[in-house]
């Protein structure tokens, strides 16, 4: 017997990548960052003493939310923090969504927001990305087609790596009636060159809502810290109504933090990744790997027929690499890769060699 709701027996969790336990294993399936937080966060960690676990942390993170607010221009009334971003997103469906509305998003694209308004109970309508995995041209317009309460894109893409520029999301968050989040989880690997700052709209339309994480780019994915960048009147039912009572731990706060107080630190990190993404990119070519141009730090690279993608994956991961492969159609023939270090690069290049041309 089944305790479960209806909804909740019909559907998949969300699969996360795998995780290994032994050492030795290069680990390019998840999207971390291959060096570690900074100094600070090390020294911070370390100076945490046993009687501050004591009491509660701050409800609502308020030192980090002045730092983060000062970062990005803003008020800390434009922000909510969250564990991980993917509570940013639960939070959202939870708060704007009911069960009869209905979440649009693009397919293929991150694989935790079906589970999520599968969760919800509400209706959920993918708009496929179009054969050599582009956007549709009239995107727009079929978005704003649909009556959908939500609309989530991730920016840049995943597992693309394409970048929507301002003037898209812009555009976009002018004409779509519900509100409209942007997953800007890889935002801190975009060029420089390209001026790419999104943040401001956020003055122009009340219903946008961006998504950040310090997993990535602050090489704190164990830590489980992100938040929300939106109009206060977006922000506060889910600063005060939705969101869990001390939804962030004193911990997590103090490193996170530290995280943005040393953003310079973080910023080197950033532009190694975007280095070696120029030099990964020209290897997979030269071994005659089409791969999609990428704003974020990962690649996703396709495989030709034989030796086919999955039995990359498995050679790969036998040569103890890891990488991503997704058994969905769009996808059946690519394996996505993150950008390592340049050893782990340099060993991945070598193993692939050995796999696709013997």
């Amino acid at each position: 017997m089944s305790y479960e709701t209806d909804n909740i027996a019909r559907i998949q969790g969300y699969v996360p990548g795998e995780q290994p336990s032994g050492s030795g294993v290069i680990k390019l399936n998840t999207n971390e960052n291959p060096y570690p937080a900074s100094p600070l966060v090390a020294e911070t960690l370390a100076k945490i003493q046993i009687e501050e676990l004591r009491r509660y942390p701050s409800a609502t993170a308020r030192e980090f939310c002045h730092l983060a607010a000062k970062i990005h221009g803003i008020n800390p009334e434009n922000l909510v923090p969250t564990n991980g971003g993917d509570e940013l997103l639960r939070l959202a469906l939870t708060t704007f969504v009911g069960e009869s509305d209905t979440v649009a998003i693009t397919t293929p694209s991150y694989s935790l927001y079906p589970v999520l308004a599968n969760l919800r109970g509400c209706s959920l309508h993918e708009v496929p990305l179009q054969k050599d995995l582009t956007y549709p041209e009239d995107l727009i317009e079929t978005l704003c087609n649909l009556s959908a309460k939500i609309c989530i894109l991730v920016n840049p893409h995943a597992p693309t790596g394409a970048l929507l520029p301002v003037s898209f999301i812009d555009s976009l968050a002018r004409k779509f009636k519900g509100v409209l989040i942007i997953d800007e989880a890889y935002a801190d690997f975009v060029d420089p060159d390209l001026s790419y700052d999104s943040i401001p709209l956020i003055r122009k339309h009340k219903n946008l809502l961006f998504l950040r994480t310090l997993s990535k780019g602050y090489s704190l994915a164990g830590l489980r810290f992100g938040y929300g960048i939106g109009d206060h009147e977006l922000i506060a039912p889910m600063l005060f109504k939705t969101r869990d009572s001390y939804n962030t731990d004193y911990v997590s706060q103090k490193l996170a933090s530290a995280a943005l107080k040393s953003k310079n630190y973080a910023m080197t990190t950033w532009k190694k990744i975007r280095g070696s993404r120029i030099v990964l990119a020209e290897s997979l070519s030269q071994l005659g790997l089409k791969n999609w141009p990428s704003q974020s730090n990962f690649i996703l690279a396709q495989i030709p027929q034989e030796p086919g993608a999955k039995n990359v994956y498995h050679k790969l991961k036998a040569d103890n690499i890891l990488v991503r492969h997704f058994d969905v159609e769009s996808l059946s023939d690519k394996i996505r890769i993150t950008i390592g270090s340049e050893g782990e690069n340099k060993q991945l290049i070598s193993s692939l060699k050995k796999i696709i041309a013997p």
